[in-house]
C-alpha cells in the first residue's frame, strides 16, 4: 500500500532536484530520504528517478507521476491550513500573474503593503500580456480585465474599468478638437496592437454606441508604451483612466469628447477551481477588493 510521506518527499526530491537539498529541507538524513524514494519505486514498480554520480533527472514515468501527485499534496497541504488559519498566520508561496497595464507603481505599492501585514506569505509575480494557462503553469491567482470565455476557473469581479479619449493639451492647441467620435479619423492617435497602424475604437455614450476607424504612426503592444507616446504629444489616445486621471486632473492632459468612453471593461480575479481555498489566497483576494486601486472603479451595486 502506497504511504502518502514517500509521496511527499519524492515530490519534494523531484522539485529540488536533489536529494541532498531535499533532505535539509525536510530535516531527515539523506540516506533516509533516498530509501524513502526507493521504497515508492519498489511498490510502484517503476524507475521515478534517473541517478548518476553528477545528476538527478526524472524519468517520463516519474514525470507524469509528478505532475498527477502534485496537486493532491497541495490540496491535503491547504486543508491542514484551512484547519489550523485560525491558530496560525496565513504562510507560503502565492503565485500571481497580472497584465503589463499593472507593471507599475501603484501595483508594486499594493504589493509590498501586502506583504508587510502578511511577512509570512512569499508571493512570485509575472507581468505579462501572454495568455497565461493557471493550470498548467501552476498559476494560483490572474487578474484580467475584459469579458471572460467559458473555463474551469473561478472568478470574481473586483472592479470596472473604463478609457477615454486623451491628448496633451499642446496638442490639443496645434491641432484642436474633434465635434464628434467620427471626426477622431482625421487625427493622429497613438494606437495599441494596430495592425497596419490602423483599427477601430468602440466609444459609448449613455445607450448609443459608435465605431470609428483611426489610425496614427505610432502602435504600441502595451499601454505603457501607448501612454508614453500619449504624454509626449505624439496623438491622441484611448487610455484607461488610471493612466491619465491624475494627468488630466493637473491639466497635462485633456480630455477630448468628454461624454464619450470605451464601454465598462470589467476586472476580475480568476484562480483554479479547488475545494479548499488556502488562506494565503483568501487574504490577498480581500485585500484586492478592498483595495483603492487607480486602474479599476468598486463595482456599483
Amino acid at each position: 500500500m502506497l504511504d502518502l510521506n514517500d509521496i511527499a518527499i519524492f515530490v519534494r526530491v523531484a522539485r529540488l532536484g536533489s536529494f541532498s537539498r531535499a533532505a535539509r529541507s525536510l530535516g531527515m538524513p539523506v540516506s533516509t530520504v533516498s530509501r524513502r524514494v526507493g521504497d515508492l519505486e519498489e511498490t510502484l514498480g517503476v524507475t521515478l528517478l534517473q541517478r548518476t554520480t553528477r545528476k538527478l533527472s526524472l524519468t517520463g514515468q516519474g514525470r507524469a507521476y509528478l505532475e498527477a501527485c502534485d496537486e493532491p499534496l497541495e490540496r491535503l497541504q491547504d486543508a491542514e491550513r484551512t484547519l489550523t488559519q485560525t491558530q496560525r498566520d496565513p504562510e507560503g508561496l502565492l503565485r500571481v500573474s497580472v497584465p503589463a497595464v499593472l507593471g507599475q507603481g501603484e501595483f508594486f505599492d499594493f504589493v509590498s503593503a501586502f506583504m508587510r501585514a502578511y511577512p509570512r506569505i512569499q508571493i512570485e509575480l509575472s507581468v505579462t500580456n501572454a495568455f497565461v494557462d493557471l493550470v498548467a503553469e501552476n498559476v494560483d491567482v490572474g487578474l484580467r480585465f475584459g469579458e471572460l470565455k467559458d473555463s474551469s476557473l473561478v472568478a470574481q469581479r473586483i472592479g470596472d474599468s473604463v478609457r477615454y479619449v486623451v491628448a496633451t493639451r499642446a496638442y490639443v492647441e496645434a491641432h484642436g478638437v474633434p465635434a464628434t467620435p467620427e471626426g477622431l479619423s482625421l487625427h493622429a492617435c497613438v494606437l495599441l496592437n494596430a495592425r497596419n497602424n490602423e483599427t477601430d475604437w468602440q466609444l459609448v455614450k449613455g445607450r448609443r454606441s459608435v465605431k470609428v476607424h483611426v489610425s496614427g504612426a505610432l502602435s504600441g503592444s502595451d499601454f505603457n508604451s501607448v501612454s508614453a507616446f500619449v504624454y509626449r504629444g505624439h496623438g491622441v489616445g484611448f487610455l484607461p483612466s488610471g493612466y491619465c486621471d491624475a494627468r488630466l486632473e493637473s491639466g497635462e492632459l485633456v480630455r477630448l469628447l468628454p461624454e464619450w468612453s470605451s464601454p465598462v471593461i470589467p476586472v476580475h480575479a480568476v484562480y483554479p477551481t479547488r475545494r479548499f481555498m488556502p488562506s494565503r489566497l483568501r487574504v490577498f483576494l480581500d485585500a484586492l477588493k478592498a483595495w483603492q486601486s487607480p486602474y479599476w472603479h468598486p463595482i456599483t451595486l
